[in-house]
């Protein structure tokens, strides 16, 4: 017997997402263990007209902003589409600034992206997903990633990106490929988030690992 879930994603994408925005006020986010999140997401080829994608990518967009997170895939929406918009106003002191690389990053829509690692610097910060509230593990990446992607307007981008906005671009073009953090994640580091309000708000995350016992690369 085929579930809801199962129904609701053979359906065209467009009728899709126009229910989704039928209703007012953010989007619903789904949470680990929907399957949505555990297939690769269908190339964007045109499924959404010009005024639906428009309207679609102002709804994810507000409703990264109203969770509040700094990336949010279309397959977190029950979206099964190669899409997701990253914004990172970055309000975090010099300290961390300088140790995680987190500056401000603009609004931007990616279409279709994929990511290689540049160079052989792998950080490991820790980093939680609106797709699994309330927790946060260590993950090791890629310090800079080449992007490529399309725009909303279908203009090719090609881009470097350093540091933290590095870490969005992998952590939510992951989501389009089926993958969570939580797959890359060092599990001894999991934390709650009161447990990292508490005890590991550090900039880097070296004391946890001490205390929790793991390790850092390098």
């Amino acid at each position: 017997m085929a579930s809801e879930r199962d129904s609701s994603l053979s359906r065209p994408l467009s009728d899709l997402v126009e229910e989704l925005l039928d209703h007012e006020g953010p989007l619903p986010i789904v949470a680990a263990g929907d399957p949505v999140l555990r297939q690769p997401a269908e190339p964007f080829d045109g499924q959404l007209d010009a005024g639906l994608l428009a309207r679609f990518v102002a709804a994810l967009r507000a409703t990264m902003h109203a969770a509040p997170g700094v990336g949010l895939a279309a397959p977190q929406v029950g979206v099964p589409l190669r899409l997701a918009v990253i914004e990172d106003p970055a309000p975090v002191s010099e300290e961390v600034r300088l140790a995680r690389g987190r500056v401000p990053q603009p609004f931007r829509v990616l279409v279709n992206p994929s990511y290689e690692g540049v160079g052989s610097g792998r950080p490991a910060f820790f980093e939680g997903c609106l797709s699994v509230p309330g927790w946060q593990a260590v993950v090791e990446r890629h310090a800079q990633v080449r992007l490529r992607a399309l725009d909303e307007r279908g203009r090719e981008v090609d881009e470097v990106f350093s540091g933290w906005p590095a870490r969005i671009v992998q952590h939510e073009t992951d989501h389009l490929d089926g993958t969570l953090y939580l797959d890359r994640a060092e599990l001894r580091s999991l934390a709650s988030n009161q447990a990292m309000a508490e005890l590991w708000s550090q900039p880097t995350p070296e004391r946890a690992a001490a205390v929790l016992g793991f390790s850092l690369p390098g």
